[in-house]
C-alpha cells in the first residue's frame, strides 16, 4: 500500500511538472508573438505622425489620425536628440499633473524593457527623435499567467495529496485498531482458561511456587491483552498518580534488569495526578525502558525524571547513556516496520507515539541522542 501512494505521489508530481512545462512554452510563445506585434504597431504610430507632419493628401491625413486614435493601451514617451520629453501617451494625466517627475521615472522603466524607435523629424538636416514604449496590460497579464497557473497547481496537488495521505493515515489506524482488537480477543479464550486452570491449581498446590509464577505469568498476559484492547478503540482516560506510575513501571524494569545497570528517578514531591490511561502509559514507559536496556547493552545508568513543564503539562524524560542514535536514524525511529535489532518488529515505538499523541494529546519525541553518548526521549502529558 506504501508504495502504491508514492507511486501515486509521483505520477502527480510528473502531471503538475508536464503542465507548468508546456504551459511556460505556450506562455513565452504568445508573448514573444504580441511583443512582436505591439513593437510594429508603435512603428506604425511613427509613421502615422511622420505622415500627419507631411500632409500630402486629405485621406493620409485620415488614416495617420485613426492609427494614432487607435493607440489606447500602450504607454509611449517619445524625447528629442537631448533626451527631454516632448512627447507622451496613455499615462495617467492626473499624476502627470500632480507628480513633478512622474514621466521621467516612467522613461526610465521604458528604456529598461525595450529599444527605442527613431522617429525622424526632419529629413535635412536630420532630427531623429526617439520613441520608448512599454507592454500593454493584456501583455503583462500574459507574462504573469505561468506564475498564477504554478500557485493554483501547487495548490491543487498539495490538497490532493494531503487527502490521499490523510486517507492513507485513516486505512492505517484502521489497521491497527482492527489488528489490536483481534489480538485482544484471540487471547481472551485462552487466558481465560488459563486462570481457571490456576484457581484449580492454587486449591491443590496452594503453596507451590510454580501456581505462583503461573499466576504472575497468567496476570502478565492479562495486562497485555487489555493494552491491546484498549488500543484498539479509544481508552477511558482517568486521574491517575503518574510518579507512582512511573516508580512502579521502573520497579517491574529494575528487576528484569542486569546488575549493572543503575537506575535513578527523580520525582517531585507528593502526589502528581494527569488524566490519562495507566494501562497504555504504563506500556509507553515499559517500551522506553525496555529500549534503553537494549541500548546500554548490560551497563549502564537510566534517569526518569518528571517536572511540571509551561501549560500545565508534564515533561518526563527516559535518559539512558547507552549507543545513541545516528543522526541518518533520528528521523525514523517512529517509522513503522524501522528497527536496529535483529529481533523484533519495529512497532514498540510507534505504538508508543501513537498512545502519547492521538489517546493522550502529548508529545513523545527524542529530545537527544548522540552515538556513544545516549538518548533522551521526552514525554509531554497535559496535566
Amino acid at each position: 500500500m506504501f508504495n502504491r501512494f508514492l507511486s501515486w505521489r509521483s505520477f502527480f508530481y510528473v502531471v503538475a511538472l508536464v503542465i507548468l512545462v508546456v504551459t511556460l512554452f505556450y506562455t513565452r510563445y504568445v508573448s514573444r508573438k504580441i511583443l512582436d506585434e505591439e513593437h510594429q504597431r508603435v512603428e506604425e504610430w511613427v509613421l502615422a505622425n511622420k505622415a500627419m507632419q507631411q500632409a500630402e493628401t486629405p485621406g493620409n491625413i485620415a488614416l495617420s489620425n485613426m492609427v494614432i486614435i487607435n493607440n489606447e493601451d500602450m504607454p509611449l514617451i517619445a524625447t528629442d536628440e537631448k533626451g527631454q520629453i516632448v512627447d507622451y501617451r496613455n499615462f495617467d494625466s492626473s499624476r502627470v499633473n500632480a507628480e513633478p517627475g512622474y514621466l521621467e521615472k516612467r522613461l526610465a522603466d521604458l528604456k529598461e524593457e525595450h529599444p527605442p524607435i527613431d522617429w525622424e523629424i526632419v529629413d535635412s538636416p536630420r532630427v531623429v527623435y526617439k520613441v520608448y514604449y512599454g507592454n500593454t496590460a493584456l501583455l503583462k497579464e500574459i507574462q504573469y499567467y505561468p506564475l498564477v497557473q504554478l500557485v493554483v497547481v501547487a495548490l491543487f496537488t498539495g490538497l490532493l495529496l494531503a487527502l490521499i495521505t490523510t486517507r492513507h493515515k485513516s486505512t492505517q489506524n484502521q489497521l491497527w485498531a482492527g489488528m489490536a482488537k483481534e489480538t485482544a480477543h484471540q487471547m481472551g479464550t485462552p487466558i481465560t482458561s488459563l486462570r481457571g486452570w490456576v484457581e484449580m491449581l492454587k486449591e491443590q498446590m496452594a503453596h507451590n511456587d510454580v501456581v505462583v509464577e503461573l499466576e504472575k505469568d497468567v496476570e502478565r498476559l492479562m495486562l497485555v491483552s487489555d493494552r491491546f484492547s484498549k488500543i484498539g478503540s479509544q481508552p477511558q482516560l482517568e486521574n491517575y498518580d503518574l510518579g507512582r506510575l512511573l516508580q512502579d513501571s521502573v520497579e517491574y524494569m529494575k528487576r528484569r534488569a542486569p546488575g549493572k545497570i543503575l537506575f535513578d528517578v527523580q520525582l517531585p514531591t507528593g502526589s502528581v495526578e494527569a488524566r490519562i490511561s495507566p494501562t497504555l502509559i504504563n506500556w509507553v514507559m515499559e517500551n522506553l525502558l525496555k529500549n534503553a536496556l537494549d541500548a546500554m547493552e548490560g551497563v549502564g545508568k537510566i534517569t526518569v525524571k518528571m517536572k511540571a513543564g509551561s501549560d500545565a503539562n508534564l515533561i518526563i524524560d527516559v535518559i539512558d547513556t547507552g549507543k545513541g542514535i545516528s543522526a541518518g536514524n533520528l528521523q525514523r525511529v517512529f517509522q513503522p516496520g524501522f528497527t536496529t535489532k535483529k529481533r523484533g518488529w519495529g512497532l514498540g515505538l510507534t505504538l508508543c507515539k501513537r498512545i502519547v499523541e492521538q489517546y493522550h494529546a502529548g508529545q513523545l519525541f527524542v529530545k537527544q541522542s548522540s552515538p556513544g553518548e545516549g538518548t533522551t526521549f521526552r514525554m509531554i502529558l497535559p496535566r
